[in-house]
């Protein structure tokens, strides 16, 4: 390559890494100014279901069924203000703050799930209060600001996105996604699939398995109704086999393990994107791949990757396998408690014998 090539070459390259370094400092920004003029907008009755403390308990609390059943389930309400609470402006800032936790893809994907709730109410005849894609909770935990730790969540049916700002860094998980259907069977919308990469590259992945290599990975014949880790608030695996040791697989099958990591990651803005990316690069060999029942589409299905510091759950089982659940947890950082824990021993240490 020509001297002037490699130097033009060399400077769009460091073009693209000082744009991608600066689009994900601006997550954190952007996230606070989304905020801000999320609760500006509100009055004091709304403030009052949308905004709480970062300490509150029920920051750690989350589930991912529809809106009404989760209190007469568990006890405890959904909090936060919905959409159907707020007026068209309002609607549009709450809508950029969701934008602000999400890439474009990810956007994309929460607004097609969240409109999902339309045609179950179609077919399910009304579906009542339990199908309304108006139903979506959003909270403020603390005062977004760079002084101190704040977060925020989203959350309704099959979409519960939660994220803390401390320090200036960013935590964005549990982050699960759900799609049901899984494929729009009949109507004007036939054929749309909400997570069509998820469902596809893993069942890729197990596909380009050989025989012993499938049999590692096998944990079940039958698919697990549901992701184990469920809406736990801390995510636990003990127990379970864990699959097959990704060090086993092949390149081109690594490959296909890298994509299905980056469509997870992507979902995200770049600085989690990037900060997913470099679990996985930092876990190496160090990671299994599971699956539970059928490989072929239509057939319950389940898979995981389980690493040191991360775990992808998807699960394909409920209303004849045309029902997605999937979700990334961070085994120490769910809810930023990782950055809160780093945070408390460099901010707040105690004097000396103390």
């Amino acid at each position: 390559m020509k001297s002037g090539h490699l130097r033009l070459l060399l400077s769009v390259l460091a073009l693209i890494s000082l744009a991608s370094a600066y689009n994900r400092a601006q997550s954190p920004r952007s996230m606070a100014e989304s905020a801000r003029a999320f609760l500006a907008s509100l009055d004091e009755k709304q403030l009052a279901k949308a905004a709480a403390s970062f300490d509150e308990s029920s920051r750690q609390f989350w589930h991912f069924i529809p809106s009404p059943d989760v209190a007469k389930r568990y006890g405890h309400p959904r909090p936060g203000l919905t959409l159907r609470e707020m007026t068209d402006e309002q609607r549009h800032l709450a809508g950029a703050l969701l934008s602000a936790g999400l890439s474009r893809e990810g956007y994309r994907k929460a607004r097609t799930i969240m409109s999902l709730e339309e045609v179950l109410r179609v077919l399910e005849g009304g579906g009542g209060e339990r199908r309304d894609p108006l139903r979506y909770h959003f909270t403020v935990f603390g005062d977004p600001s760079e002084e101190a730790p704040w977060g925020y969540r989203v959350e309704g049916h099959h979409v519960s996105l939660h994220y803390a700002v401390v320090g200036g860094k960013l935590a964005g998980a549990p982050s699960f996604f759900g799609s049901n259907p899984r494929e729009i069977l009949t109507g004007p919308r036939k054929g749309l699939r909400a997570l069509s990469r998820e469902e596809d590259l893993g069942r890729e992945l197990v596909k380009s398995l050989d025989e012993d290599q499938r049999s590692a990975a096998l944990v079940s014949e039958t698919a697990y109704r549901d992701i184990l880790t469920g809406a736990d608030r801390k995510a636990v695996l003990e127990g379970r086999p864990r699959g097959l040791p990704v060090g086993e697989l092949t390149r081109p099958q690594r490959k296909i393990l890298d994509e299905l990591v980056s469509e997870y990651a992507a979902n995200m803005p770049g600085e989690i994107e990037a900060f997913r990316l470099g679990q996985y690069r930092n876990a190496g060999d160090a990671m299994h791949f599971a699956w539970a029942g059928g490989v072929e589409p239509g057939d319950p299905h389940y898979y995981r990757l389980q690493a040191p510091e991360f775990l992808i759950e998807y699960d394909c089982t409920q209303d004849r396998a045309n029902h997605i659940h999937s979700v990334w947890r961070d085994w120490d950082g769910d809810f930023g408690l990782d950055l809160l824990a780093d945070h408390y021993r460099t901010a707040h240490l105690l004097p000396a014998g103390q």
